[in-house]
């Protein structure tokens, strides 16, 4: 069984979407620990420190493992989002100066919009479309620079990381969870399989590990636990509670925060132009959020229920007193029973019943009510009557003959 993914609304959507926007924070500060405390040129083994220590981690808290068809899900989310996804980011910043993987990193809303389309049956909203458009153009100021030359392989690979963790966010909303299973575990699940995936390119390609001080190993801790993951948790929890397109949007941020890091902590200066920019993109992810927010529900309307008085009303009714011995019937008056007036759309009195006189005992005869009606036998409750009734006008007498 698969766990659902409905989309909040009101408060709860818009504290979703700001602890998930911690994510692409954190993502940020990657950069500048990757280039002030690990070992250059290794992007692969800096993938496989981020990812299967991470998971491997999370599988002995958790103690859950995917079953059935989830372990062949779980394979897939974690080479989407993990396995392809840190080897083309680092393949492309390694042969993209200037900034220019940041910027097709960007693109990855774009690519969630048109998998939505396909993948989630999503309607295509032309402003998150927009959006995007602002959200690129924006990210194109902050980290552009007028010397930037583009590599063919490195474009590629920009282009596919985007559209690879685009594809990832969208099945992860598409599939869902197992019943039972949160997001904890469905980190732990992918980022084992996406560090699995990776283990034996970055031997092939790379060699042995190379040799780690007290700064590297420092800073593969902060990737891989809070870099990787919490971040990653944080992640998955926004995509099982908001849209997935509105959950990529917020990677927008992660270049924003990569500037904003290295204004901060590493002293580089930011023109005006890339002031602009940052403006820009967090203008693009805000409009990326509200084309995307569910319409909020007022807690004061409630559905209408039935009035009280559309039943149908119970007629009056006026019971007999009981009777004596079995062998005496007192006799019973006459007795109307008024139809009672009900509310409109009430359907009408039945027509009037005669009530037939019953044999009384048969030690005596039993005298005759003017009524026309013989008492019964027995101390009997009068039924509640469903329906106003009339008895009709006293019938000739009847005399009734022991047996």
């Amino acid at each position: 069984m698969t766990t659902s993914i409905t989309p909040r609304t009101g408060n709860s959507y818009a504290g979703t979407l700001a602890v998930t926007a911690l994510t692409p924070i954190v993502w940020g500060s990657t950069y500048a620990i990757t280039t002030e405390f690990l070992p250059p040129d290794r992007p692969l083994f800096t993938a496989l420190m981020r990812a299967l220590p991470a998971g491997l981690a999370l599988l002995a808290i958790t103690r859950v493992l995917p079953r059935g068809n989830w372990i062949g899900r779980a394979a897939v989310l974690g080479l989407l989002n993990i396995g392809a996804f840190f080897p083309l980011l680092f393949l492309a910043a390694y042969r993209l100066p200037g900034g220019v993987a940041g910027v097709l990193g960007a693109v990855a809303p774009m690519f969630a919009l048109g998998l939505a389309t396909v993948v989630l049956a999503e309607k295509p909203n032309g402003r998150k479309v927009i959006a995007g458009l602002i959200g690129v153009f924006g990210v194109a100021l902050v980290v552009l620079r007028a010397n930037a030359q583009l590599d063919t392989v490195g474009v590629i690979a920009g282009l596919a990381g985007a559209a690879s963790m685009a594809a990832g966010t969208v099945l992860t909303q598409r599939w869902g969870r197992p019943e039972g299973v949160g997001p904890l575990a469905m980190t732990g699940w992918q980022l084992t399989a996406g560090g699995l995936f990776i283990l034996p390119l970055a031997f092939l390609i790379e060699g042995a590990p190379p040799a780690l001080d007290s700064g590297a190993i420092g800073g593969y801790l902060y990737i891989g636990i809070i870099g990787t993951a919490a971040a990653y948790w944080l992640w998955l929890r926004g995509i099982s509670k908001v849209p997935a397109t509105s959950v990529a949007f917020l990677g927008l941020l992660s270049p924003v925060s990569a500037a904003v890091i290295g204004w901060i902590a590493l002293g580089q200066a930011l023109s005006p132009l890339q002031m602009t920019g940052l403006v820009i993109a967090l203008g693009g992810t805000v409009l990326g959020q509200m084309a995307g927010r569910p319409k909020a529900v007022s807690p004061n309307v409630v559905a209408p229920t039935a009035p009280a008085s559309a039943a149908a009303p119970t007629a009056p009714v006026t019971l007999a007193a009981p009777t004596g011995l079995v062998n005496t019937a007192p006799p019973i008056g006459p007795v109307t029973i008024a139809a009672p007036t009900g509310p409109a759309g009430v359907a009408a009195p039945t027509p009037p019943v005669s009530v037939a006189a019953p044999i009384a005992s048969a030690s005596a005869a039993a005298p005759i009510a003017s009524a026309g009606v013989d008492a019964p036998t027995a101390p009997t409750a009068v039924p509640e009557q469903t329906m106003p009734i009339t008895i009709s006008a006293p019938a000739q007498p009847v005399l009734a003959t022991a047996r």
